[in-house]
């Protein structure tokens, strides 16, 4: 059973121009994905691709200007902005991009110590979890500004992972890690997962994503193009099925390190149709005169009329 559902989620932002004419700027287009109790699903793709901004509307901290349809559960239960509001820091847990995140007047410790959920004693738990991220005893009683990049991101993860969110959203959690940290960090959304947690792993790192993530849900210009098994990110990427997440896979150093042509058109000025087939090397007629509908392919779900 699915514990967090969205489907058809469309999230545009009304913008002035000219004095006081307003247009809107759709940023996702009927964005639709699930994620189970004990699984972990990554959700990649370019900057601006939407996938932060997907976070934000599952946990209902979107500015006043957003305009949201669609619909988001949690346990079968539509997340309204009152369930939202209830639910975030408790059920629903962030590990947010940016450190700008933590109190700047509160030292990081207490921070933590005021995140447990878990049961057990608060002061505890919050040195267990910073002895397995390699946080010294003294971090504690340090202030955000008075700690490195890394150990500020250390601090966020450490805060999710005491909370006993049912559903844990990682938006970029491990930019400025060690290759040591990273393994921990992701290792510990893991145990999360097979404990019966949901993980969200938002990264631009597909291949640290892959050693842990179960599906992997891959956005371009507002929209899921597809979602494949994890174990289909393999070989020269032939069992994945749109184009996009294939030019991904093979732009991998390891893979080849091939690039494609052209860039992620901005919000406000998609084409026509498919917003890859500009950069596309089977666009047709087709895909510039409509938009691919969702079907599922090989046990994934793809949007493209080529793939096959």
């Amino acid at each position: 059973m699915s514990l967090l559902e969205v489907n058809g989620l469309s999230v545009a932002f009304v913008q002035y121009v000219r004095g006081f004419r307003q247009k809107q700027v759709q940023a996702l287009h009927g964005l639709s994905l699930s994620i189970d109790a004990g699984e972990i699903v990554a959700v990649v793709g370019s900057s601006g691709s939407g996938k932060s901004l997907l976070a934000h509307a599952i946990l209902g901290i979107l500015p006043a200007n957003a305009r949201v349809s669609g619909t988001l559960r949690l346990d079968r239960e539509e997340l309204t902005a009152e369930r939202q509001q209830a639910l975030r820091g408790r059920e629903i847990a962030l590990v947010p991009q940016s450190v700008q995140y933590l109190d700047p007047l509160m030292r990081v410790g207490r921070q933590v110590r005021d995140a447990v959920r878990t049961g057990g004693d608060p002061a505890a738990v919050q040195r267990d979890v910073f002895e397995r991220y390699r946080l010294k005893p003294e971090t504690s009683s340090k202030f955000p500004f008075q700690l490195s990049g890394g150990m500020a991101r250390r601090v966020l993860v450490s805060t999710a992972t005491v909370s006993g969110a049912r559903l844990v959203i990682a938006d970029e959690p491990t930019p400025g890690l060690d290759a040591a940290v990273v393994r921990e960090a992701l290792g510990r959304f893991r145990e999360l997962a097979d404990e019966g947690c949901g993980v969200m792993l938002i990264s631009h790192d597909i291949e640290s994503a892959l050693t842990v993530a179960d599906r992997v849900a891959v956005l371009y210009a507002g929209s899921v193009v597809e979602i494949a098994r994890a174990g289909d990110f393999t070989g020269a990427g032939e069992q994945l099925r749109h184009p996009y997440t294939q030019a991904l896979w093979r732009a991998l150093p390891q893979n080849g390190f091939v690039p494609i042509a052209g860039s992620q058109p901005p919000a406000d000025a998609l084409p026509a149709g498919c917003a890859f087939a500009p950069r596309c090397g089977l666009a047709d007629a087709a895909c510039t005169g409509g938009q691919p509908g969702e079907r599922e392919l090989h046990g994934g779900i793809v949007r493209c009329f080529h793939a096959s």
